[in-house]
C-alpha cells in the first residue's frame, strides 16, 4: 500500500486502486456520522475532492489521490458511516479508481514513511 500526507491508504488491484482513510485519520476524526461518496463513472484529477466525511468533531473531504474514473463506491458506508471507524484499512474503502497514469503512486509514501509521519 501506499499513503498520501492526507492520511489516506491507497492499494493497487490491477489497474485499480482502492481509497481509504488510515486508522489514524479515523482516530483523529472521531465518531463518523455521515460519509457522501462520489458518483461511478465520474472523471477526477488528483487533488479533487472525491468524499465529504462527517464526524462528532468535524467534517473533512477526501481529495483523489490519481487521475482517473471512479469505477466503484462502498455503499455500505451510507448505510453504516461507523465502519470508518471499526474498519478504517479493510471494509470501509470509499470509492475504486481506474488510474490514467500508475506512475502517479511514485510520489506516496510507503508505509515506514508514513509511519514515521505521524510520530
Amino acid at each position: 500500500m501506499k499513503y498520501t500526507e492526507d492520511h489516506e491508504w491507497l492499494r493497487v488491484e490491477d489497474d485499480l486502486i482502492v481509497v481509504g482513510i488510515t486508522e489514524h485519520a479515523a482516530e483523529q476524526l472521531g465518531d463518523v456520522v455521515f460519509v457522501e461518496l462520489p458518483e461511478t463513472e465520474t472523471q477526477v484529477t488528483k487533488g479533487d475532492d472525491a468524499v465529504v466525511i462527517e464526524s462528532v468533531k468535524a467534517a473533512s473531504d477526501i481529495v483523489a489521490p490519481v487521475d482517473g474514473e471512479i469505477v466503484a463506491v462502498n455503499d455500505d458506508l451510507a448505510d453504516n458511516p461507523g465502519l470508518v471507524n471499526e474498519d478504517p484499512l479493510g471494509g470501509a474503502w470509499f470509492f475504486k479508481i481506474k488510474v490514467d497514469d500508475m506512475s502517479q503512486l511514485d510520489g506516496y509514501m510507503d508505509e515506514d514513511a508514513y509511519k514515521e509521519m505521524i510520530s
